[in-house]
Parts: structure tokens; C-alpha cells; sequence
């Protein structure tokens, strides 16, 4: 369910920036009519919360975890099914209040990050729509919440008797460091949404600068939950590479531990660095001397799981991985995760990101590591566990059939162009 429903988002997603791509194709107005320019905001904002919220969040975390994390365990269920029943139900329910947002007043054109003063005006077009996605997005969290409580509980405490937490797969150590991320961060999102829906209707006056409010209070709330969910989003996608590598070669990750050691350090790093989105706004010179030495430290760990996936490939014969799509995926997704991390450490200096800062360097970075790197993980992780999930051999692809073939050439196409 949860990967039929992250389909389902996805294609409304993609729809909506097949939309951004035409209006983008040249100058002028393409498809947007004059009157209506405030929807390319709207479409952005959209396909921001799509993606990230509705396709990688439920796809990876939800759909993959929740089928991988009981068998990787040796146990027959996950602790608490009804909550995850309950947690499914509600991501629907958001969804419902994210489209809502869209077809109420002028819908809401704020951008996914919601920045104040444009999101708490009364100069905004419609308080109703950002209240709208606000909503959303609180029960969207509630559900990311319950899912990452059940993951932790399942892990520590559903595992086989002879599995120890050294022992256990790369898979639920991933989703495990990725429950204790977003258990850590997502309540200061909550607070920060809720302090904007107070400003935009209740005359609370938090992130009002003429009032003594500070919107940049609210950017660093916000990048505090926002710069460890990009790392929620593609550590998942790292265990599924681990996996998708380890079984077509049938031999354990080449530094098992040390890929659980990275995936660690990834994660109690990625939470101390959310400055890096704001080096424009006038912080400090040891801020941004501090948040650029954390930022480009996490490159490190990084780097030695590419070398250890590398080396895993490595250490086979020649020509083994030809047979299956799905090592190529894994080659691809390693190429663009390197790709996607070479200009994150360019990014990550703050000279440097003066001068790049909102412009598309930076879209072109996080789309290499989220639409080129999560996004391939959930396509390889899906035509290597296909006929495990679906039940049979006829509705999805296989590893080696032509079609998945024809799916990883187009979508490498797709990269290229």
C-alpha cells in the first residue's frame, strides 16, 4: 500500500514539474496564462511537498522499511501493525489537504520551505491555502513519526535471538539511524508550522520583523528539521543499494562495519550543519567558518561508503553484473550520488555559495542526489525485490528481461539530456 500510494503521489508530482519544465522551456509565458502566474509558484511549492513527502518518504521509508524490516529481522510483523495501518490512513489524509491547498482561494504560493514574510502576510493571496499545506504537512509528520517509533521499537526489540545489533543487516541499521533523525527533528518542524499558522491567523507576531518578530528564527527552525530530512531521504536508499550490491554478488558489503559507522556519522553530522542553507543572511564569519568545516566533513563518511560499495563491485570476476538491471542501477546510482556529492562539497564553502546561493547549482545538486539518486534506488529496489513483493513472476519486470533493460537505458537517457 504504501508503494502503490507513493506511486500514485509520484506521477501527480512528476505531472507537475512536466508543467514547470514546458513553462521553463523558454521565455515568456508557455502554458501559465499572464493572469494566472502566481500557479508556477503554486507548482513548485507542490512539487516540492509531492516528492519529497508523498514520493521518497513513503516509498523508501515506509513501503521498503516496513516490507524488509520484519524479514531482515527474522520476525513475523513489525511491532505495532495497527499503527502503521493508522499511519497510511493519515498520509492520505494529507495528501487530501496538500490538493486542497491548491483548489482553495488562489493556492498557496509560498515555495516548499514556506518562508515568512511571504507565508504569514496579509499580502498573501490565500491564508486558507498555506493553512491548508500546513495542515498537511502536520499530519504527514504525525504519520512520518509513527512509523519511525514502530521501526525503532521493531529493531531493537523483534530481532532473532542470535542477531545482535553488530550482526544485523545494513538495511535495518539504515532505517533505524533514519526513525531516530526524523524522531529528532520532525517536532521542531511541527513547532515552526504551528508558530506560521499562529502568525497567519491568530495576530501572533513571531516572525514579524517590524514587531520584533525574526524570520530568520524561522529559517533556522526550519533547516534544522530540513538539512537532516535530505539525509532521512537518501540513507534508506543507501541500505537498499547495500542490499541490491550484496545480493547480486552474493558476498557481505566489502566493510560492513564501517558502512554502519558512516551511515552514523552521516547522521549525527547532518543534523549540526542546517547553516549551510543560510549563508546569505548574514550570519557570522565563525558561523559560517564552523558550519562550513561540519559541511564538508561529512563528505568524508560519504566517501568511504562509494569506496566500499566500489570495492564490493571490484573484488568479482569481470562482466558478472551484466546480466542484471539492477547492478546497473546500483552503478548509476553510484555515479550520481558521486556526481550529486562533488558539487555539495562545492556548495558547502560559503564564499562560494554567495555567489551560487537560489540559483539552479543548487537545484542542479539536490536533484542529483534525490531525483537521480533516491529515485533510482526505489526503481532498482523494486525490479530486484519484484517478484518478492508482488507475488509473482508476471506483473513487474524481472532482473534481467529486456523491459528493465529498456527502463534503465531511457532513464539514463533522461539523466544525460
Amino acid at each position: 500500500y504504501y508503494l502503490l500510494s507513493a506511486f500514485i503521489f509520484g506521477i501527480s508530482g512528476t505531472i507537475i514539474s512536466v508543467l514547470i519544465r514546458i513553462e521553463l522551456y523558454s521565455s515568456g509565458n508557455r502554458i501559465i496564462s499572464p493572469e494566472n502566474q502566481n500557479f508556477y509558484n503554486i507548482s513548485i511549492t507542490l512539487h516540492g511537498f509531492l516528492m519529497i513527502f508523498f514520493l521518497v518518504m513513503p516509498g523508501l521509508f515506509g513501503g521498503f522499511g516496513n516490507y524488509f524490516v520484519p524479514i531482515f529481522q527474522g520476525s513475523p510483523e513489525v511491532v505495532y501493525p495497527r499503527v502503521n495501518n493508522f499511519s497510511i490512513s493519515i498520509l492520505f489524509v494529507s495528501y487530501l489537504f496538500i490538493i486542497l491547498s491548491l483548489i482553495s482561494e488562489f493556492g498557496g504560493g509560498t515555495g516548499w520551505t514556506l518562508y515568512p514574510p511571504l507565508s504569514t502576510s496579509f499580502m498573501s493571496l490565500s491564508p486558507s491555502s498555506t493553512g491548508n499545506l500546513i495542515f498537511g504537512l502536520l499530519i504527514s509528520g504525525i504519520s512520518s513519526c509513527l512509523t519511525s517509533l514502530n521501526f525503532w521499537t521493531t529493531i531493537l526489540n523483534l530481532r532473532s535471538y542470535y542477531l545482535t545489533l553488530k550482526t544485523m543487516p545494513l538495511f535495518p541499521w539504515a532505517l533505524l539511524i533514519t526513525g531516530g533523525m526524523l524522531l529528532l527533528t520532525l517536532p521542531i518542524l511541527s513547532g515552526a508550522f504551528l508558530m506560521v499558522l499562529a502568525d497567519l491567523h491568530s495576530n501572533t507576531l513571531f516572525f514579524d520583523p517590524i514587531f520584533g518578530g525574526d524570520p530568520i528564527f524561522y529559517q533556522h527552525l526550519f533547516w534544522f528539521f530540513g538539512h537532516p530530512e535530505v539525509y532521512i531521504l537518501i540513507i534508506p536508499a543507501f541500505g537498499i543499494i547495500s542490499i541490491i550490491i550484496s545480493g547480486i554478488f552474493q558476498k557481505i558489503i566489502f566493510g560492513n562495519q564501517s558502512m554502519i559507522f558512516a551511515m552514523s556519522c552521516i547522521s549525527l553530522l547532518g543534523t549540526v550543519v542546517w547553516g549551510h542553507h543560510m549563508y546569505t543572511v548574514g550570519l557570522e564569519t565563525d558561523t559560517r567558518a564552523y558550519f562550513t568545516g561540519v559541511t564538508i566533513l561529512i563528505s568524508l563518511p560519504t566517501g568511504t561508503k562509494i569506496f566500499n560499495w566500489l570495492s564490493t563491485y571490484l573484488g568479482n570476476p569481470p562482466l558478472l553484473h551484466l546480466k542484471t538491471s539492477s547492478a546497473f542501477f546500483g552503478l548509476l546510482f553510484l555515479l550520481m550520488f558521486t556526481i550529486g556529492g562533488s558539487t555539495g562539497i562545492i556548495l558547502g564553502n560559503a564564499a562560494v555559495d554567495l555567489g551560487l546561493h537560489d540559483t539552479y547549482y543548487v537545484v542542479a545538486h539536490f536533484h542529483f542526489v534525490l531525483s537521480l539518486g533516491a529515485v533510482i534506488a526505489i526503481f532498482s529496489g523494486i525490479i530486484f525485490n519484484g517478484e518478492k513483493i508482488v507475488g509473482s513472476k508476471n506483473l513487474l519486470p524481472s532482473l534481467s528481461s529486456t523491459l528493465s533493460l529498456y527502463h534503465l537505458v531511457s532513464t539514463f537517457i533522461g539523466i544525460l539530456l
